[in-house]
């Protein structure tokens, strides 16, 4: 049994490939859908919250359109796309409401992590489906962008989702049994590598060959994918979704596929990233009480009622420093809101920003979850 094995688990962000989802390219298994909403069911069931990244919107929409193979021009796989995504979406909320489970789509791309205010928005608006029990069903927008169209590369989606929520675990289904020392369909002496760190200085060498022919993504875009999972701390397996109950027996602890370690603390990287990869844009200046909240035992977050003065420029999603009110810098983090919008609620509770500004982005200026103490 693996250390960081799967079993302590809270929060898994799941990744099914097209040829899990589709009827080998043509179009959307119903039945392998239900089986998806069964297994999640079971993880919630057992206090694992979930978001599923999938792939199949091009092949349903390829099957919907009467093409009888998968086009190779940028437009026609757009649109593709954009027929395929409401199949995709029906099913799962047909497939998911068996359980008495609610679904929601989410198209993300990624400029979306890139941009700090739409990175801010979109891990707010998938922490508020979560905490309602909802599951987030997430594929990348291809009707409006290319490189993922080109690479197929929803494994990096999915490693990008886990970033933007701190997930304990990436979990990639695809239709291999996981990473081998080198090609087996060539190598019939391959060995199966069972765990491995992300650091190992030979794992992008070992992850050659092509994936299935219904999916573009190999075991390189999967490496790859676990590799940018580590950097926020998740550890990712790559596995063969057709395993029965693959979910819940990960989540058991089972051995399973190809486990990728991170070798970092979750909180120790998010810290790590606050510290080291953002350029401050201004700061905040908070009283003796926020000062104790943020700094003490509680490690809360900044509300704006212990907010004294704004500097500097910055937008929603800039990083900020904190001070004392002696001007010493005591943290850092994501601001919620705008220094114009920051200073018209200085010193306001927090159930009453709404009067201020009109409206509430958020009840913190910024949250615990993106801030570093930096005393």
């Amino acid at each position: 049994m693996h250390a960081d094995n799967l079993s302590h688990a809270k929060l898994l962000i799941v990744k099914v490939g097209s040829s899990l989802v589709t009827s080998e390219g043509r179009g959307i298994d119903q039945s392998a859908l239900s089986n998806w909403a069964a297994q999640i069911a079971a993880v919630r069931k057992a206090g694992c919250a979930v978001v599923l990244v999938s792939s199949g919107a091009i092949a349903e929409g390829i099957k919907r359109l009467g093409w009888t193979k998968r086009p190779s021009s940028l437009n026609q796989l757009q649109a593709a796309a954009a027929v395929g995504q409401m199949g995709i979406a029906q099913a799962y909320e047909s497939a998911f409401a068996q359980h008495n489970l609610q679904t929601a789509q989410i198209l993300l791309t990624h400029e979306d992590m890139a941009d700090r205010t739409r990175y801010l928005n979109a891990r707010s608006t998938l922490q508020t489906l979560l905490a309602h029990g909802i599951i987030p069903v997430i594929n990348e927008n291809d009707t409006v962008t290319t490189a993922e169209i080109k690479l197929g590369d929803n494994d990096t989606l999915g490693a990008l989702v886990a970033n933007l929520l701190d997930a304990d675990a990436l979990v990639i289904l695809t239709d291999q049994a996981g990473l081998y020392d080198s090609d087996p369909r060539k190598n019939p002496n391959a060995r199966f590598i069972s765990h491995i760190a992300t650091s190992h200085p030979d794992l992008e060498s070992m992850a050659g060959g092509a994936g299935s022919g219904v999916g573009t993504g190999g075991m390189y875009t999967k490496v790859l994918a676990a590799k940018r999972a580590a950097l926020s701390g998740a550890s990712t397996v790559v596995a063969d979704g057709k395993e029965p109950d693959i979910l819940p027996r990960l989540l058991n602890g089972e051995n399973i596929g190809t486990l990728f370690s991170s070798g970092i603390h979750r909180i120790t990287a998010r810290k790590q990233w606050l510290r080291s990869h953002l350029r401050l844009s201004g700061s905040l200046t908070v009283d003796a009480g926020a000062e104790q909240a943020l700094t003490g035992s509680r490690h809360a977050s900044l509300l704006p009622i212990g907010c004294l003065a704004v500097q500097g420029t910055f937008g929603r999603g800039e990083l900020v420093a904190v001070l004392n009110r002696e001007g010493r810098e005591i943290a850092r983090g994501l601001s919620n809101y705008s220094d114009s919008e920051a200073a018209k609620i200085l010193q306001t509770p927090s159930n009453r920003i709404a009067e201020k500004l009109d409206y509430s982005l958020e009840d913190e200026l910024i949250h615990r979850d993106n801030l570093v103490i930096t005393i």
